[in-house]
């Protein structure tokens, strides 16, 4: 995949064994009660809420949503790419935990690397301090780490690790 070094692929495939087959497809409001229950699962307390979701979906122009839906039709992933000509944003990514280690959390970031690659000259996002597999997953993409936001999760009041990607054209 564009964006993707072959190394940081391999080292995937070897953590997370097979892959689940998965389609991507663009995020729709008929989505949002899938992705709701997720963001419950996945980040309670630190959830999205409805309207949220239902404003970055109307800002196409900046915006760029995606779900993961695996071959039975479910949705078991999605993530958010918030883009400018000067930055861009990974805004969320969720996998469902049936369906976490499969390479889909990396399928869909790479997506969205791709997609940011085009827009901006850098890629940041925030992350748990606590969790360490997504910061790992974002490290073989390139990124890292230029600063901590303390208290930035809310109502958790967790720490949040800042990491940047330059663009790769």
């Amino acid at each position: 995949m564009h964006g993707q070094s072959s190394g940081a692929h391999e080292a995937d495939e070897r953590q997370r064994g097979s892959l689940v087959s998965v389609i991507l497809r663009d995020m729709t409001r008929a989505d949002l009660p899938a992705v709701l229950a997720m963001e419950e699962e996945l980040f309670a307390p630190d959830t999205w809420t409805a309207a949220m979701y239902r404003d970055e979906l109307h800002r196409t122009d900046s915006r760029h949503y995606l779900v993961a839906v695996d071959e039975a039709g479910a949705l078991i992933g999605y993530a958010g790419l918030i883009a400018y000509p000067e930055e861009a944003h990974i805004a969320t990514i969720g996998v469902t935990a049936t369906a976490q280690g499969q390479g889909v959390g990396a399928r869909l970031l790479d997506t969205l690397l791709a997609e940011a690659d085009t827009r901006s000259q850098v890629v940041l996002l925030e992350v748990r301090a606590d969790n360490e597999v997504a910061q790992g997953l974002y490290r073989r993409r390139g990124f890292t780490e230029i600063g901590r936001r303390r208290g930035y999760y809310q109502p958790s009041n967790t720490d949040a690790v800042v990491m940047s990607r330059e663009v790769r054209r």
